[in-house]
């Protein structure tokens, strides 16, 4: 699953939509138009679920999807999933959370990204897989990813990919100009400094204010700006990790080394094909992109770890989610047995990993054969050791705001403007707390800042 997470290509509106409407139905008791299904079960009902056979709808937008149903049904020949493309992201959730508050229209299991889990867990629309068994599946997958599926001994999906952060480099440019490669935040920015400073023209990385990527590379420096408990929720985006990101960050953003270029356009992958744009810091899931959309710059790119604040090796989560059943399915058992299949068996999983996706499975990522991998795009250089590591070095106890779609869309407005003005990252992230406290506090939660 690629995750393309772009500030300006997410509409406002259709966010706060699907956020009013998911806290609404939490905070009103209106889960109960999500159906009452997905009641008391055990591990045997899935078994029995499968010999039975049935109908399914799975809404996705994996490039895997459809490959991945194909080898289900091969397998379970009595089941038929009827596979639906909602939309990306937000588009999906607004139709899956109109059809929730419907009472009718939701898919049996749905693909969401780790940030829109809280939710839809907190409206009470999503199956708790605690009952099937899933609780004891933890153990086979990553630590950050399976935290972002559950809360205490709950489970409300299980994981389909990641995305830990590492960083993309192009060596052509990097031999060029002399530099390298940067191991700490320091040695970042002073190469980004040579590099601008030799070819005026080009810029170790562009940033014009992602949503994601600011939350995720708070949580590399050790920030926890979002705590939830319930509707009992704490914003501080003046913690130490917040500002310490945000302090470094401003040093890009005041010595004019940040390219203006909007991410996921055609300027963009341009840049990178031509070396304007010299590192991208993103999630694992980022070759299969420059292999499909940046195919001429061939040979010129690699992958070293994040750089770091003080030489420790740490990373983060950038992306990646996976599926849930939704409550409204009026066959939970089956729908929880394919989402079993889909994201915990080998054979499903092989077919996602040769659709390009990045594994949250531990026995994939510690798999010989997957790091033993050199891609010809790379060089030949054993990518999957440095990106498989950096899954090692993600810090646990990150959380999402229960309204992180909401929060996500008024980023621009906030953060985004100390971008453009050339301002404090820091005054930017005080904004976007503001507003985020008083927009939970109007829809009901306590929020203390």
């Amino acid at each position: 699953m690629t995750i393309k997470r772009s500030s300006s290509g997410i509409r406002r509106s259709a966010a706060a939509i699907v956020a009013v409407a998911a806290i609404s139905a939490a905070l009103v008791g209106c889960s109960a138009d999500a159906g009452s299904s997905g009641g008391s079960g055990s591990a045997s009902d899935l078994d029995a679920a499968l010999e039975k056979g049935g109908t399914i709808t799975y809404w996705s937008w994996t490039p895997s999807a459809e490959a991945q149903v194909a080898a289900f049904e091969k397998a379970y020949p009595k089941v038929d999933v009827k596979l639906v493309n909602a939309g990306t992201n937000t588009d999906e959730y607004t139709k899956l959370q109109n059809a929730i508050k419907a009472g009718s229209g939701a898919p049996d299991v749905a693909q969401i990204e780790y940030y829109a889990i809280p939710q839809f867990s907190l409206s009470e629309s999503l199956v708790d897989l605690s009952q099937y068994g899933f609780g004891d599946l933890k153990d086979d997958y990553s630590a950050s990813t399976w935290g972002s599926v559950t809360s205490g001994d709950k489970v409300f999906g299980l994981p389909q990919d990641s995305g830990p952060m590492s960083m993309f480099y192009n060596k052509t440019v990097f031999d060029q100009y002399g530099i390298e490669v940067p191991t700490t935040w320091d040695e970042y920015v002073a190469a980004a400094e040579k590099l601008h400073a030799a070819d005026p023209t080009k810029y170790i990385t562009s940033d014009t204010g992602d949503s994601g990527f600011a939350t995720s590379m708070i949580w590399q420096a050790g920030g926890q700006p979002f705590q939830a408990d319930g509707t009992n929720v704490t914003i501080d985006l003046a913690d130490a990790g917040s500002k310490k990101w945000a302090d470094n960050w401003n040093r890009l953003i005041d010595g004019g080394l940040l390219s203006d270029i909007p991410g996921w356009s055609d300027e963009w992958y341009k840049g990178l094909g031509d070396g304007t744009i010299a590192t991208l810091i993103t999630g694992a899931w980022m070759p299969g992109v420059l292999e499909g959309s940046v195919p001429d710059a061939s040979g010129d790119w690699r992958v070293a770890p994040i750089p770091t604040y003080d030489g420790t090796p740490v990373s983060a989560e950038n992306g990646g989610g996976g599926q849930a059943v939704i409550k409204q399915s009026k066959n939970p058992a089956l729908a929880a047995a394919f989402l079993k299949w889909l994201n915990n068996d080998p054979e499903s999983i092989k077919v996602f990993l040769e659709k390009g996706g990045f594994p949250a499975t531990t026995a994939d990522l510690e798999s010989d054969e997957f790091l033993a991998q050199a891609p010809e795009y790379f060089g030949g250089q054993k990518i999957n050791e440095v990106l498989t590591a950096a899954a090692k070095d993600v810090p646990s106890g990150w959380q999402y705001l229960p309204f992180q779609v909401y929060a996500n869309s008024i980023f621009g407005d906030t953060v985004g403007q100390s971008y453009a003005n050339k301002g404090n990252l820091n005054d930017g992230l005080a904004e976007w707390q503001k507003q985020l406290v008083d927009y939970g506090n109007g829809q009901g939660f306590t929020v203390n800042k």
